[in-house]
């Protein structure tokens, strides 16, 4: 019992030892859950009426020294020096796989800025949102309108189209809004101004990666274009990374989680990410795009293995992949061939052989159709067939006993297998003994013409009587042999 109790305590007290890290491990991660926070401004202390304290992307020092290099490459132009250096050492490499960095953060931040731009003008003009979902053309709209509460006033041609100009004129006129203060309108124009700068900074750096795209990356330019063969470098982390991606992750890179609100998913494209801006699948019959977007991903991630080794910078086989790509998509969209009809084959012209013999010609009379079946099956003109129910009801008789007294009568003709049976019948002795007495019977039973009247006493004489033996005549006497002596 001692032993079993001191067992117990030492499992307890290891179990007390135990329980003694994980409280250090969540100190630690507290510790480091403290750092993040430090390192995050709290949502409650931000100040929501205060643009800067929401928008931080433009004061930033990367922001501004990646626009300047920019610009600087802008209106230096090309530079094909380094061409045969590898692709991860080259600046301009680097400096576009800044820039892919650099335009997502600047969507974040318009998305950021259009939220800051609604909450401020749903004051005035709360169904404007409803009406124009796209972050700058809501932007340029009511940075247009600002407070005039009369859009007849207001010219929006060339910002939104005219059927949109109409819903948002008579949606004005009945609108609950008030006019905002001069100090919330004037956030409100800051912010949209902002909202438009980063706009401006995005289409540069856009502009500035498809000029360099035809150069870092041209196969995969010739397939996809130089605007997704960025977004797909930029969302991979660079050329390196997307070469060493499969096909499948590359179809799913930029894909975006659909709400459908309940609606059918019938008509939707899941699973499709920036390959759907390309022109092949644009202009591929919406029941074949899932299976062009799976080869364009295919060729895709090819063209990014070539180009990522430099192995052709003249972008011809990314050239070849998009014209392969075509023909297997035209491919698809033929028409099944048609059925033919198809012809018989043509008879054998040659006499097939045939076996012949004695055993061939006997089994073909013994299986050949009798003169009953022939008569049968013949029919006299103008005169009726008699019928086994009568009236021309059941079984025909054909011509089967028309010619006598209009009974079934049939002429036996022997054939030469029955003739040779009853030849070799007629050898053996089918009749009754010898014997005399009352129920001897002169009928035989031959297996040719059934019943047959026979002579006992002629078979008799011809064979010895009943006592006849075969060493032994009636006639006969022994022979007498004298012996000598």
């Amino acid at each position: 019992m001692a032993n079993l109790a001191d067992s117990f305590l030492a499992d307890l007290d290891e179990l007390s030892d135990n329980e003694g890290y994980p409280e250090e491990d969540n100190a630690e991660a507290a510790g480091r859950d403290d750092d993040e926070d430090d390192d995050m401004p709290d949502l409650e202390s931000l100040n929501y009426d205060d643009l800067d304290s929401v928008s931080k992307l433009q004061k930033t020092q990367r922001y501004n020294d990646i626009m300047q290099k920019v610009e600087n490459a802008l209106q230096k132009g090309t530079d094909f020096s380094n061409q045969g250096s590898i692709l991860e050492e080259d600046p301009e490499y680097q400096l576009i796989v800044d820039c892919n960095a650099l335009s997502v953060d600047i969507e974040n931040e318009i998305i950021i800025i259009h939220n800051f731009i609604r909450d401020k003008y749903r004051l005035k003009f709360p169904e404007l949102e409803s009406l124009v979902h796209h972050p700058i053309d809501y932007a340029r709209v009511v940075k247009k309108i600002g407070n005039e509460m009369d859009l007849t006033l207001v010219d929006l041609e060339g910002l939104l189209p005219s059927a949109i100009i109409m819903v948002v004129s008579v949606t004005a006129s009945t609108t609950s809004g008030k006019p905002l203060s001069e100090d919330n309108l004037e956030k409100t124009t800051e912010a949209c101004d902002r909202a438009l700068t980063l706009d401006a900074s995005k289409k540069k750096v856009l502009d500035f990666v498809e000029s360099r795209m035809g150069y870092i990356a041209p196969n995969l330019s010739a397939i996809v274009g130089s605007a997704v063969a960025s977004k797909l470098m930029g969302t991979a982390g660079g050329l390196g990374a997307l070469a060493k991606m499969p096909a499948c992750n590359v179809q799913l890179l930029g894909a975006k989680r659909k709400n459908l609100a309940g609606f059918s998913t019938a008509t939707s494209q899941f699973r499709v990410g920036y390959l759907e801006q390309t022109e092949v699948f644009q202009s591929t019959p919406p029941p074949l795009r899932t299976r062009a977007c799976r080869l364009i991903a295919a060729k895709s991630t090819l063209a990014a293995r070539i180009d990522s080794i430099r192995g052709d910078p003249t972008g011809k086989a990314g050239r070849n992949l998009l014209e392969e790509i075509r023909k297997k998509i035209e491919k698809w969209q033929e028409p099944p061939p048609a059925k033919l009809p198809k012809p018989l084959p043509v008879p054998d012209s040659e006499p097939k052989k045939k076996r012949g013999g004695r055993r061939l010609r006997k089994m073909k009379e013994r299986y050949a159709q009798t003169d009953m079946m022939k008569l049968a099956n013949r029919m006299q003109f103008g005169i009726p067939e008699e019928s086994s129910l009568g009236d021309g009801l059941g079984e025909g008789y054909g011509m089967l006993g028309q010619a006598g007294s209009g009974k079934l009568r049939v002429s036996a003709g022997q054939s030469k297998l029955a003739a040779k049976v009853a030849k070799k019948f007629k050898e053996k002795s089918y009749g009754s003994s010898g014997a005399t007495s009352g129920l001897t019977s002169s009928l035989a039973f031959t297996p040719v013409q059934g019943i047959e009247l026979s002579n006992p006493q002629v078979q008799g004489n011809l064979l010895g009587g009943g006592t006849q033996s075969t060493y032994f005549s009636e006639t006969g006497t022994f022979s007498k042999i004298r012996r000598t002596q």
